[in-house]
C-alpha cells in the first residue's frame, strides 16, 4: 500500500514537471513581443478610459497610436493638445493642434416653451421612452428629459435643470469625450468648438432640431426654429444653411458676429459668452419750434 502511494506521487510529480516544461516552451515559442513605447504612451494618458478617442480605453489608444504611421486620426479629447504633444514626443511624430470643443444641447424646449400634453409612467430612460413614443409634448424631436446623458458623463459635467427639464453643460468640466452625444437617442447634443478662435470662446448655434414646418414647429414649441431663413440672409460668411425646415450654423465658418442671433424671430439661436450690448438712451426729441404767424402789415387802401 505504501509503495503504491509513493509510486503515484512520483508519477504525478514527473507528469507535472513535464507539462510545466511543455507550457514553458509553448509560451516562449509563441510569445508576442510588445512595443515598450505602448507603456510610455499609456503613462501620459489621462486614464479616464472614457472611449472618447474611439478606442476601448487608454491602453487601446496607446497601442493604436504606436502602430499608426502618424497621429492624424488619433486624438484624446480629455487630455487635449497637451497630452497629444507628449504622445508625439514619445513616438517622434508631429501633431496638429485641434480647437477645444464642448458639448452643446440643441434644444430649448423648456417647460415654459414646450407644454406637456401627456404623462409618461414607464421606465425613466430616454432610450426606453424614445422606443415607446414620441414624448410628452407635441415636439417629437426634442429632449425627453430622463437624463441618460447625465448618467453617461463620467466627469460630472451634465446636470438636469429642474425648472426647464433640460440638461445643462458645465463648460469647466466638459472634456468633449462624446459620451453624452452617444447616449442621447434624439441626437440633440452636439460637440462644437468652444469658440471661433483659441482666445475667443464666443459661439453661436441653433438650439433646435425640429424639422417640422414652421407652423407645426411653433405650435409645439415657442422657441422652435421655423426655417424662415432670416438668419441665413444676414450671414456674411455663408455659415448658415436651411435644410428640412431647420437652420444649422457651421461652426467652422461662423465668425460669431451675432447678426443671426438678433435677427431670429423665435429666439431659437443662442449666443454664448457674448458681452451684452450697451443700450444708449435715445436723446429726447427736441421741442417743436413755436410757429409764429408773420405779422401782417397794415395797408392803406
Amino acid at each position: 500500500m505504501t509503495n503504491t502511494v509513493i509510486l503515484t506521487v512520483v508519477i504525478l510529480t514527473v507528469l507535472g514537471l513535464l507539462l510545466a516544461l511543455v507550457l514553458f516552451w509553448v509560451a516562449r515559442k509563441f510569445k508576442v513581443e510588445e512595443d515598450p513605447r505602448i507603456d510610455e504612451v499609456e503613462k501620459v494618458m489621462p486614464g479616464a478610459n472614457c472611449g472618447g478617442c474611439g478606442f476601448a480605453g487608454c491602453r487601446a489608444f496607446a497601442d493604436a497610436a504606436v502602430k499608426a504611421p502618424n497621429l492624424d486620426h488619433q486624438f484624446c479629447p480629455v487630455g487635449g493638445n497637451e497630452v497629444m504633444k507628449k504622445v508625439a514626443a514619445i513616438l517622434g511624430y508631429e501633431v496638429k493642434e485641434k480647437a477645444p470643443q464642448v458639448a452643446v444641447v440643441r434644444c430649448n424646449g423648456s417647460c415654459a416653451n414646450r407644454p406637456r400634453v401627456n404623462d409618461y409612467g414607464g421606465a425613466e430612460s430616454c432610450r426606453v421612452k424614445a422606443a415607446l413614443y414620441s414624448g410628452d409634448t407635441l415636439c417629437s424631436y426634442g429632449c425627453l428629459g430622463c437624463g441618460d446623458c447625465v448618467a453617461a458623463c463620467k466627469f460630472g459635467a451634465l446636470s438636469m435643470d429642474p425648472e426647464t427639464g433640460l440638461p445643462v453643460v458645465d463648460e469647466t468640466r466638459c472634456t468633449a469625450c462624446g459620451a453624452c452625444v452617444k447616449a442621447c437617442p434624439k441626437n440633440i447634443i452636439e460637440l462644437r468648438n468652444q469658440g471661433t478662435t483659441p482666445k475667443n470662446n464666443r459661439r453661436v448655434y441653433v438650439s433646435c432640431v425640429n424639422k417640422d414646418k414652421g407652423g407645426v414647429a411653433r405650435k409645439a414649441c415657442a422657441a422652435a426654429c421655423i426655417g424662415c431663413g432670416k438668419c441665413a440672409k444676414v450671414c456674411k460668411f455663408d455659415a448658415i444653411t436651411i435644410v428640412d425646415n431647420l437652420s444649422y450654423i457651421d461652426f467652422n465658418k461662423c465668425k460669431a458676429c451675432g447678426q443671426c442671433f438678433f435677427e431670429c424671430p423665435t429666439g431659437a439661436i443662442h449666443a454664448v459668452n457674448f458681452t451684452p450690448k450697451k443700450v444708449e438712451p435715445k436723446p429726447a426729441p427736441a421741442p417743436a419750434a413755436a410757429q409764429t404767424e408773420p405779422k401782417k402789415e397794415a395797408t392803406n387802401e
